[in-house]
């Protein structure tokens, strides 16, 4: 399942319209489910309470089955709770520092002077845009659940499956140096990935989570948030700083390892259309369908479709921005979109 950023009943509406739903609102309990990260900040200003309150029914739902009938990705705005935003306490210290950055944002029109003063205000974070929009959602609730769920490692880094490695934004041949020899499968990836997020948990005691060299927080000090958890795949452009790293906020899709391929949440179709220019197939960009890229040597191709031989499957089909009907699943053993398998029920005469 993409990215939930989405109303709960949504979720659920998702969920109900590929019948993996039982009797009393909960998986069936022959279905295995893989949530891809980004379970909160969606919707507009006016439904920022209803987002907050719906995050934490769902991460709640999900965290109630089995960790082998739910594997929980951390995508970059859960552990945003824990990093980004660790050092608000309350509340009401939270809401005081939305309001002066959503003053300072302007919806796109930022006043400098407002942005300079909040940065100076709020160092951890690295612009009142980031507050305003991309971290809008936030109570401590939140924080102290997503601390509940990294601690009892209900969230995961990675999970592999039938050779398909999955994580939230790609990892890199480069990323995957930096914590030994590069994995030669999917479940070497997997493993490596968690037990490097299970030692940074357990190392945790007080502030923000440090997922370094992996993850880079964004601040005042370096600007937005950089490394595996927010990168995104582009057509590389010269003198463009975002690919510098790692860690970064771009990277070539040809870095990806070889001998497995992944499946990433992350970014819609409208997005990856912008960044990869002419690698992808001229066609208008929508929500609700799976995509995928394909590479071969130097060539790269991006099309809506679950090809065998894709190197990455994009799994955010838009989930709030599409209908339940209009949404795409990923089917991990066939790799190409759900269907339900329920046999139609036979009426009697």
């Amino acid at each position: 399942m993409g990215d939930p950023q989405a109303p709960f009943s949504t979720v659920m509406g998702v969920l109900e319209h590929h019948g993996l739903l039982g009797p009393e609102g909960r998986l069936r309990a022959d279905v295995q489910l893989v949530s891809m990260g980004d379970h909160f900040d969606w919707g507009e200003a006016s439904q920022r309470r209803r987002a907050t309150e719906d995050a934490i029914a769902l991460l709640a739902w999900l965290s109630a089955h089995p960790e082998d009938q739910v594997i929980i990705l951390a995508g970059n705005h859960d552990l945003g709770r824990v990093c980004e935003l660790a050092p608000f306490t309350t509340d009401a210290a939270f809401e005081t520092a939305h309001a002066r950055a959503a003053a300072a944002w302007r919806g796109g029109k930022t006043d400098p002077e407002a942005q300079q003063a909040f940065v100076a205000d709020y160092p951890h974070l690295p612009d009142a845009e980031c507050l305003a929009r991309d971290f809008s959602c936030f109570s401590t609730e939140q924080q102290r659940l997503v601390t509940e769920l990294l601690r009892t490692r209900r969230f995961r880094l990675a999970h592999a499956h039938g050779g398909l490695l999955l994580v939230h934004a790609g990892v890199t041949t480069e990323d995957f140096a930096q914590l030994g020899p590069v994995p030669l499968d999917a479940s070497a990836a997997a493993a490596s990935l968690n037990d490097f997020f299970d030692a940074r948990i357990e190392q945790w005691t007080a502030g923000a989570l440090d997922l370094a060299p992996l993850h880079q927080p964004g601040s005042a000090a370096i600007g937005e948030a950089r490394g595996v958890l927010f990168h995104r795949p582009q057509k590389p452009k010269q003198d463009d700083r975002r690919f510098d790293g790692p860690p970064r906020r771009r990277f070539d899709p040809r870095g990806l390892p070889e001998a497995f391929p992944q499946a990433i949440g992350h970014i819609r179709d409208k997005k990856c259309r912008e960044l990869f220019e002419d690698w992808a197939d001229g066609k208008p960009p929508r929500d609700g369908p799976l995509r995928a890229l394909r590479i071969d040597g130097d060539g790269v191709r991006y099309a809506v479709g679950t090809p065998a031989d894709a190197r990455l499957f994009f799994l955010d089909a838009g989930m709030n921005h599409t209908s339940p009907e209009r949404y795409e699943l990923f089917d991990l053993d066939l790799r190409r979109p759900f269907q339900s398998r329920l046999k139609p029920a036979i009426s009697g005469t």
